[in-house]
């Protein structure tokens, strides 16, 4: 059974706590560098990402998830999680950019569906990945992603964006995959 850690500064740790348990595995709240560096995988989850970056330059997390991601253990970035994996972030609105980790070679763009008013949910395209094209996909202020480089495989889009994709052992959802009952999107990031 893999343990996998849920960085634990901002977001539904409990529900994705409850998804892990569903899909198999086991979930531990981390918050110091030891705490990470025991675990199988790590989600950074969604929340509000300039409070989770503020979060970590705190606890001095950057090194440490970095070096987590380059022993080739595997990282899932949910919303939030998803800017903070990616190569850059840019504003759709009038928000100051925020540090990222760098890990995944995406830009992805804070807020670009609108404020909390214009969340929504939606099932993945056809073509999407049959692990999760059934997927019930809550959007909440959430980020697109754009510029994927060429080794960024798109394992789910909905209205022709991409929401789940895959580089490597980096992972990153547009969406929140806790906020449903069903673990396809935690069970296909096990199974990696």
């Amino acid at each position: 059974m893999k343990t996998v850690g849920i960085l634990g500064i901002q977001g539904d740790v409990e529900a994705h706590a409850r998804a892990l348990e569903r899909a198999g595995a086991a979930p531990r709240r981390v918050l110091r560098a030891a705490e990470i560096d025991a675990c199988d995988a790590i989600i950074v989850p969604g929340g509000e990402s300039t409070t989770i970056s503020k979060g970590m330059d705190r606890l001095e997390l950057w090194e440490p998830i970095r070096a987590f991601a380059a022993s080739g253990r595997s990282v899932l970035g949910t919303c939030a999680g998803a800017i903070l994996v990616s190569r850059e972030a840019r504003a759709a609105d009038a928000h100051e950019p925020v540090a990222t980790l760098g890990l995944l070679d995406a830009v992805a763009i804070r807020n670009a569906y609108g404020t909390q008013v214009d969340s929504f949910a939606a099932t993945p395209a056809p073509g999407s990945d049959p692990a999760v094209a059934d997927f019930r996909c809550v959007f909440i202020r959430a980020p697109q992603l754009t510029e994927l480089g060429a080794a960024v495989q798109v394992l789910a889009s909905v209205e022709g964006r991409p929401v789940l994709v895959r580089e490597g052992n980096i992972w990153a959802a547009t969406f929140h995959p806790e906020l449903t009952n069903d673990p396809a999107v935690h069970a296909a990031f096990l199974s990696y």
